[in-house]
């Protein structure tokens, strides 16, 4: 998916537009989502994890690390990403 093509049937538009929708926070190892984020603005909101090639173990560790880092994101309107 490329962020500048806004053809609504690709599905990185569709998770955008359920997430956008349904006021859900976009958690993605996907560069796209956090270019959209800066481009586009909130909702919603993106965590851009950067941590390569992870174990599901690992993801989990690092989520639960950042958890209130996470919610602050999520609750503040004035942080976008």
């Amino acid at each position: 998916m490329c962020v500048r093509s806004r053809s609504t049937n690709s599905p990185g538009d569709r998770i955008w537009e359920f997430a956008k929708l349904h006021d859900f926070c976009i958690v993605t190892q996907d560069s796209d989502f956090a270019e959209r984020s800066r481009l586009y603005g909130a909702p919603p909101k993106v965590v851009w994890l950067r941590c390569g090639n992870s174990t599901p173990q690992q993801v989990e560790i690092i989520l639960r690390s950042n958890a209130t880092l996470i919610t602050e994101l999520i609750q503040n309107p004035v942080l976008h990403y």
